[in-house]
């Protein structure tokens, strides 16, 4: 058996992995990288970018076919036509490049990286299934970046009709009826675009709203986008299983059982964390539910072993990863990196998109907020997409910025904004004082702030 040996040795080059690896060859660590699938994890490859990609062509879809008809801007157009498996084929494109990248930039680190599934023996070696036979891997640090995977029901375990986020965006015509059960934001997100592409979208969400994990406020204008775009909700209802036939999901809402005629039936209810069959049980690390627990410097019960993103809970953010693999590879260098970060923005790319930074109205008490609506902001009128506002969270006493929201097109790229302001502690002067260019979709934090103040100038 062929054998190697490293200081660091990550299994998982997913988001936290690969950056980890990175940030941990550029500090000097001998590190080797270990995934079984390809590198970029489910981020690049069967989540975040594949399906910002249909997101982005459904909506150019969806601009194109609201010029066939009288519109305000006097633009004419044909009626579109859409060849769903080279938009397939333009997003897979775009996966590939990315995900060779994350190897070369791995390789530019001087990191090595190892293709094949592992096996943890003990808490310093890991056995490798490669396709040129078992590699076994002996290490100082151990590092568990192994992500998390779609959550299966039991009354609808995936195949066939039955498919995952993976299996819909890899989707090579558009389904005739879709129906999503679960309308957290992975099914909004998918199901939003799928129903721009022309399909008929079905949600079945057991909570009494959709995306339960916002507040009401800024769920709004999502519902309200939604039946724009024709897609049925059914809130408070159970999904039961396929029909005999397997041409409808059943479900039970406060009026009854449903019987939902559906070609695909999409099943988005969370993540679980990917713990098993790789001998990690076999380390008997302390337990947070069902994900491992980890301390500040993202260190786990057993000296020496790390975990990073996902397989730590939630936020099962990419970017949290990320954060959390600069934090081990520059703990194990022996610098004083700890997780000690004040916000994490957490995003929704629904049609309006949701941002969230810090803390919402009433998670702090005597904490105040303020609103500004996008209807009010120039940009947003000659966008034509005025739905939605800005709204800052603030201590009345020392104007300290608590917390920053926003529902509204684009309002995801707001979010560097955002987090930047909680983390550099910034007051309401802070940003009020600081000037936002014009016209732009910003200023709109900078007029919520001023309403906070008793001095909106455009409101």
């Amino acid at each position: 058996m062929k054998t190697e040996t490293c200081k660091l040795l990550i299994i998982g080059a997913g988001p936290g992995g690969y950056v980890c690896g990175i940030r941990a060859g550029q500090l000097g660590i001998d590190t080797i990288v270990i995934e079984a699938e390809k590198p970029g994890g489910t981020c690049l490859n069967v989540g975040c970018i594949p399906s910002k990609a249909l997101i982005h062509a459904a909506d150019e879809f969806a601009r194109v076919r609201g010029f066939t008809g009288e519109n305000a801007l006097g633009i004419s157009a044909k009626a579109p036509q859409i060849n769903l498996a080279r938009t397939v084929a333009w997003k897979d494109g775009i996966v590939k490049r990315l995900t060779g990248g994350v190897a070369s930039l791995l390789k530019k680190a001087r990191t090595r990286y190892v293709n094949g599934q592992a096996r943890i023996i003990d808490g310093k070696t890991v056995e490798v299934s490669t396709s040129e036979g078992p590699t076994r891997i002996s290490c100082e640090h151990l590092v568990i970046a192994t992500g998390s995977k779609p959550l299966e029901l039991p009354s609808l375990p995936f195949g066939g009709k039955v498919i995952s986020s993976t299996e819909a965006l890899d989707l090579q015509e558009v389904p005739n009826r879709l129906t999503i059960v679960g309308g957290g934001y992975i099914g909004l997100e998918i199901g939003t675009a799928i129903a721009k592409l022309g399909a008929e979208v079905t949600v079945v969400e057991f909570a009494d709203r959709i995306l339960p994990q916002y507040d009401a406020e800024l769920t709004r204008p999502v519902a309200a986008r939604l039946k724009e775009l024709g897609i049925q909700l059914h809130l408070s209802t159970r999904a039961k299983g396929l029909s005999e036939d397997e041409s409808a999901l059943l479900a039970e809402g406060p009026n009854g059982y449903l019987e939902i005629p559906s070609d695909k039936v999409l099943v988005t209810v969370g993540r679980a964390p990917v713990t098993q069959g790789f001998g990690l049980t076999e380390l008997g690390l302390t337990m947070n539910g069902s994900f491992l627990a980890i301390d500040d410097h993202c260190a786990t019960s057993m000296r020496g072993v790390y975990a990073i993103g996902d397989v730590t809970g939630d936020p099962m953010l990419a970017h949290r990863a990320m954060a959390q693999g600069v934090i081990v590879a520059e703990h194990i260098a022996g610098q004083s990196s700890v997780w000690d970060k004040r916000a994490v923005p957490a995003v929704c790319f629904t049609d309006p998109e949701i941002v969230t930074v810090g803390a919402l109205p009433n998670d702090i008490e005597g904490s105040k907020t303020s609103v500004f609506p996008f209807a009010a902001n120039g940009r947003s009128m000659t966008m034509e997409r005025s739905d939605g506002f800005v709204r800052v969270v603030f201590d009345p006493e020392n104007e300290l910025v608590l917390g920053l929201h926003a529902v509204g097109f684009g309002v995801s790229e707001m979010s560097g904004e955002f987090a930047l302001a909680l983390e550099m502690g910034a007051t309401l002067t802070d940003i009020a004082d600081t000037i936002h260019a014009h016209p732009t979709l910003g200023e709109t934090i900078q007029e919520s702030v001023l309403k906070a103040q008793s001095r909106a100038l455009h409101i």
